[in-house]
Formats: C-alpha cells, structure tokens, sequence
C-alpha cells in the first residue's frame, strides 16, 4: 500500500534546517572520522570537513535567492575552504545539486532524484570512481537509486528519505569488505579491509539529514 502524500515537497526552510543539521552533525564528528581516516590516509579528513563545514554554517546566516542559490552557495563555501580530494568532491556535491535547483522555492521527490543523481555523475567524472571502490560513491549511488525508484511509486519524501537513508546506510558498511582503488588509501591494497570509508559515511549524514528535515 502506498504512503498518502501528505508532504510532498521540501521547502526553502526545510533545505535550510537539512544544511544547518548537517552542518551542526558534521562537526560533532570531526573526530571520529578523522580517526577513520587515520586507518587509511592522513587522519586529517573529519579536520577537512570541520573546516569546510564550519563555512557552510557561516553561509547559511545569509539571504539567498531560492533553495538552489542556497545549495550552490554552501558548495562553493566547501570548495574554498576543504583541501584535496574531499573539498572538490563534496563541494561538488551541492554546487551540482544547486544548478538543478535553480529558482525553486521548493523541490519535490522527482527533483530529488534528478539533484543528486547529477551530483553523482558530476562526482564520478571529476573522480573516477565506481560502485566498489571503496568511495563516497559506494553509499550516493544506492541513495539516488532509492530515490529515483521511490519517486517511481508515488511514495512520500519522507518514506523516500528514510529508504534514501537504509540504502546509504547499507552502502557504507558495505566498504569495509572493498580495497581502496582511489587517494593515498589505494596505496595500502588490501591493508583497507576490514576498514570503512569517512566520505560514504558522511554521505550517510547527508541522508540521514535530510530524513530529518521530515521528521523521518
């Protein structure tokens, strides 16, 4: 039986409060996931993205224009402050959003999916990372899946996102049994097994977040 479409859109507001959750989760975790870095790389990656995060908060005391202005604004504010690999991915992420986003004031489920899965490819082309390289793309990918087939079924965001969220969920803990193929992480082989990757955790966040922003 399929969900009555009680809230079928999320808002200005709604997108605002998932950055600031985000944003505010992000930082509580700096060191947990630099302590998951450290297994792999440098150990500085939650110290990265408290950084980068910390900016987005600044850029949410801002005005924009709409919800698109709003994502590209927190995307660019990543990418100036968030150094390597994980700065231009993540900023990526919701500059790429933001441009399909343009001008709305409110998104839909069908938006969703079509937001995040052009991030995703955007990502994947400036990466060149697939499914099973133990990458942030490992738990984005079966999230846009969710999404996409959730909007499919006339499902409600807020089942969306939860699905969105277990399937995300499901993608990072499936790194811990992948060998890292991209970054300084590639280097230690089989070493990175049994280890799970900080980028698709904290891409577990972004959903996870989001579900907030309906009380999922």
């Amino acid at each position: 039986m399929k969900d009555l479409r009680l809230d079928d859109t999320l808002s200005y507001i709604q997108v605002l409060n998932f950055l600031s959750k985000l944003a505010n989760q992000i930082i509580q975790e700096k060191d947990r996931l630099n302590s998951m870095d450290a297994a792999c790389g440098d150990g500085d990656f939650g110290t990265s993205m408290y950084v980068a995060f910390s900016n987005v908060r600044k850029t949410l005391e801002e005005s924009h224009d709409d919800i698109g202005a709003l994502l590209t604004s927190a995307g660019y504010s990543i990418l100036s402050s968030a150094g390597g690999a994980s700065g231009a991915l993540f900023g990526t992420l919701f500059v790429e959003a933001g441009k399909h986003a343009k001008g709305k004031s409110e998104v839909d489920l069908t938006d969703l999916g079509i937001m995040f899965d052009a991030s995703m490819k955007k990502i994947q082309t400036r990466g060149e990372a697939q499914v099973g390289d133990k990458t942030l793309i490992d738990s984005l990918e079966p999230a846009v899946r969710a999404l996409q087939e959730s909007a499919k079924t006339e499902s409600t965001i807020a089942a969306a996102l939860r699905k969105a969220g277990t399937a995300a969920e499901s993608g990072y803990e499936s790194t811990k049994n992948l060998v890292a193929k991209h970054g300084k992480a590639s280097y230690l082989g089989e070493q990175t097994l049994g280890h799970a990757d900080p980028g698709a955790y904290v891409m577990v966040l972004v959903f996870r977040s989001l579900a907030g922003t309906q009380n999922a």
